[in-house]
């Protein structure tokens, strides 16, 4: 593979990424403004710092493709060719939208894992380290997300069926 092409290979790889995360910033902007229950002031606070994690994250993908000397994504018809996240339908309760975040979370990591490999095999340092980060920031959604939805009852008092 000439260089040309690596490069390539991993502005594709860039690329969904930035659709994913995008896809996901709009998806939990939304569940912060439309989260209600018991869980809402937590769920709130904690969506508003994802989100504003995801759109800093995003800016930092976009420069990065750009820098790469390709053109970044930028259109919603773009984006949603490119994205493998899929949209939400309604307002879920707030169980679903922890469940929803904590699964497009889990696909951003594979595909942050995906870019990395390539970026890796481009010996590419720069983009390993952001790539690195993004797969930190996601593996971490995905710890929050999963620890919300955890049984807190005790082992010793769990039924066995």
């Amino acid at each position: 593979m000439t260089e040309k092409e690596g490069r390539e290979k991993l502005v594709a790889a860039l690329s969904q990424l930035l659709a994913d995360t995008l896809v996901l910033y709009v998806k939990t902007h939304g569940f912060h403004w439309n989260v209600t229950g018991r869980m809402f002031h937590s769920l709130h606070l904690m969506f508003e710092k994802q989100y504003k994690e995801l759109w800093l994250a995003a800016d930092a993908l976009a420069k990065r493709i750009r820098t790469l000397g390709f053109p970044a994504p930028g259109s919603y018809q773009e984006l949603s060719k490119l994205t493998r996240l899929r949209e939400t339908q309604g307002i879920p309760s707030a169980a679903g939208m922890i469940a929803e975040l904590l699964s497009d979370h889990e696909s951003c990591a594979r595909a942050a894992r995906q870019a990395l490999w390539i970026a890796r095999s481009s010996i590419d340092a720069p983009t390993e380290d952001l790539l690195t980060e993004r797969l930190m920031a996601h593996e971490h959604g995905v710890w929050m997300l999963k620890s919300l939805l955890a049984d807190d009852t005790p082992v010793a008092m769990r039924q066995v069926a």
